[in-house]
C-alpha cells in the first residue's frame, strides 16, 4: 500500500527561484522531482540552491519526517512525459509560457494535471495554449513556498473539476493550505500587491520618503511583516515589472504602469536579494 506523496510524480519547468523553491517543497515532502530547464549550468545552480534551501526549511521545522522525494534533472522537455503533474514556472512573459505550455500539454499524457505558477496572466489566455484547456490551473506559490503554507488557486473557466481537485489534492500532501478564486489577471494576491509596491516606489521616486521610512510605516501602523519594497526585493524587480506590465495591458490601471525608478532598477541590474542590490543593499549576491 502507497502513502499519498508515493502517488505523485512532478515535474517543474523553470529552474529560477519559484522553480526551485517548488521543488524544495515536493522534494522535502517525500515526491519525487523532474526539474527542466534549458540550459545545464542553470539546472547545476539550481541543485546548489535546493539544496541550500532544503537546509533551511529543515532548520526551521518545516519538513514532516519522510523520506525525500528524488531530484532528477533535464534539458529536454520530454522527460516530463511520465509524471502526474506538470508545474510550469517559467517567467511572466506571455510569448514565454505560450511555447512552453503549447509543447508540455502534447507531450504528457491525457490527464495529467497542468499547472501554472504565473503572477497575473489569466488562466483563460493560457489555457487556450494548450492541447487540452480543462487540465489547466493556476497554482499561485508564494516566496518563499517551502515556508508560507498558503497558496492561491485559481480555477479557469474550463478548468475540469477533477483538475482542480486534483491540484488540491497535491497541495494538502505537500502540507500547504488553499484557497480557490475564479479567474482574473492578476488574481487576487497580485492585484493588490503589485500595484502597492509600485506606488511605493513613486512614493521614493518622488522624494517623499526613502525606502525605510516607506517600509516602516506600512510595518509599524499597518501591520505588514515585511514592507512592499522589500518584498519587491524578494520577487525580483524583473519579475515584478513583468507581472505589472501584464496587469497594465489586461486592466489599463495605471497604477500598474511601472514606474521609472523601478524600470532603472532593472536596467541597472539591481534585481533584488538575488543580485545583491535592489532598493535595499545585502552585500552579496542571494542563492
Amino acid at each position: 500500500m502507497t502513502t499519498a506523496y508515493e502517488d505523485h510524480r512532478l515535474a517543474v519547468i523553470g529552474a529560477g527561484v519559484m522553480g526551485t523553491n517548488i521543488s524544495t517543497l515536493a522534494l522535502g515532502h517525500g515526491v519525487p522531482v523532474v526539474l527542466v530547464d534549458l540550459d545545464e549550468s542553470v539546472l547545476d545552480t539550481a541543485k546548489a540552491a535546493i539544496a541550500q534551501k532544503t537546509r533551511h526549511a529543515q532548520l526551521m521545522g518545516v519538513l514532516p519526517d519522510r523520506p525525500a522525494g528524488e531530484l532528477a534533472t533535464s534539458t529536454s522537455l520530454s522527460s516530463i512525459a511520465d509524471a502526474t503533474t506538470v508545474v510550469e514556472a517559467v517567467t511572466e512573459v506571455a510569448e514565454v509560457k505560450e511555447k512552453v505550455l503549447a509543447e508540455a500539454s502534447r507531450i504528457v499524457a491525457p490527464g495529467t494535471t497542468l499547472i501554472s505558477n504565473t503572477s497575473c496572466i489569466p488562466i483563460d489566455e493560457m489555457a487556450e495554449w494548450t492541447a487540452r484547456p480543462e487540465e489547466l490551473v493556476g497554482v499561485h506559490f508564494m516566496n518563499p513556498s517551502y515556508l508560507i503554507k498558503m497558496v492561491e488557486v485559481i480555477r479557469g473557466p474550463r478548468t475540469a473539476p477533477a483538475v482542480l481537485d486534483n491540484a488540491v489534492g497535491l497541495l494538502s500532501v505537500l502540507g500547504r493550505d488553499s484557497l480557490v478564486i475564479e479567474d482574473s489577471a492578476g488574481f487576487v494576491i497580485n492585484r493588490l500587491l503589485h500595484p502597492l509596491i509600485n506606488t511605493a516606489a513613486m512614493l521614493v521616486e518622488e522624494g517623499v520618503a526613502s525606502v525605510e521610512v516607506v517600509d516602516g510605516l506600512l510595518e509599524g501602523c499597518l501591520g505588514h511583516s515585511t514592507g512592499p519594497l522589500r518584498t519587491g526585493d524578494l520577487i525580483g524587480l524583473e519579475n515584478l515589472v513583468d507581472s505589472l506590465n501584464v496587469l497594465y495591458e489586461r486592466r489599463g490601471d495605471e497604477s500598474c504602469r511601472p514606474c521609472d525608478l523601478l524600470l532603472q532598477k532593472v536596467a541597472d541590474g539591481h534585481l533584488g536579494r538575488k543580485t545583491g542590490r535592489g532598493f535595499y543593499d545585502y552585500g552579496k549576491v542571494a542563492s
